[in-house]
């Protein structure tokens, strides 16, 4: 066998393991800079998002960290009121959180019964699902508190299941995984069926 012959025989698993790296590579890219996929394994956002959902996170949304650091690169446009964020969970950062962002920098932001209030003002909020409306728990009076410096204040769409920035605090922009984009996949565990109708919805 030539020398030649053994090249062409070589050259088809080159050229297999060169696409396999780059396709590797570009993924890895992706998921460190553009977007990454979450699941969601609790009821804290319900209605807005349900236990089950598969997410798409635009992690490119806020700015562009140095990879597995939370230093940033440089930084686009911060947060604002009504996003819904993953990020780390403030007193356990090997653990994503997901919440809605209901107070910026320099927001006062208060609880009084229930009622949220932010810079003295009652917020409505019509994404919200309250269980027990007529009961007053440990989370419906906190406040007020002004949002320190490069910090948000965020809570869960379901309101009397969620633990948030009312039992445990502020979440710094450092600690923010990227914006919920859209849902790519949802399963109901209960029923064992997918939720064709939720597949590539927009989160907000």
């Amino acid at each position: 066998m030539t020398e030649k012959t053994e090249k062409k025989r070589r050259s088809p698993l080159k050229e297999y393991f060169n696409a396999l790296f780059s396709a590797l590579l570009l993924a890895l890219v992706l998921r460190t800079f553009v977007v990454q996929a979450f699941t969601i394994p609790s009821g804290s956002m319900l209605q807005t998002v349900q236990i089950g959902d598969y997410l798409l996170v635009n992690k490119f949304a806020y700015g562009v960290k140095i990879p597995f650091t939370d230093t940033f690169l440089f930084r686009r446009d911060a947060p604002e009121i009504g996003d819904i964020i993953v990020f780390k969970y403030p007193r356990d950062p090997s653990v994503d959180y997901i919440k809605r962002v209901v107070g910026r920098p320099g927001d006062v932001v208060e609880m009084r019964n229930k009622q949220f209030y932010r810079n003295g003002e009652p917020v409505h909020e019509d994404y919200i699902q309250q269980l027990y409306p007529h009961l007053i728990g440990r989370l419906d009076n906190v406040g007020p508190v002004t949002v320190p410096e490069d910090s948000f204040f965020v809570m869960g769409d379901n309101r009397d299941n969620s633990e948030d920035s009312r039992a445990w605090g502020f979440v710094p922009r450092a600690a923010i995984h990227g914006k919920a984009w859209r849902i790519y996949w949802s399963w109901d565990g209960e029923t064992h069926t997918p939720r064709l109708r939720r597949l590539g919805k927009l989160v907000k």
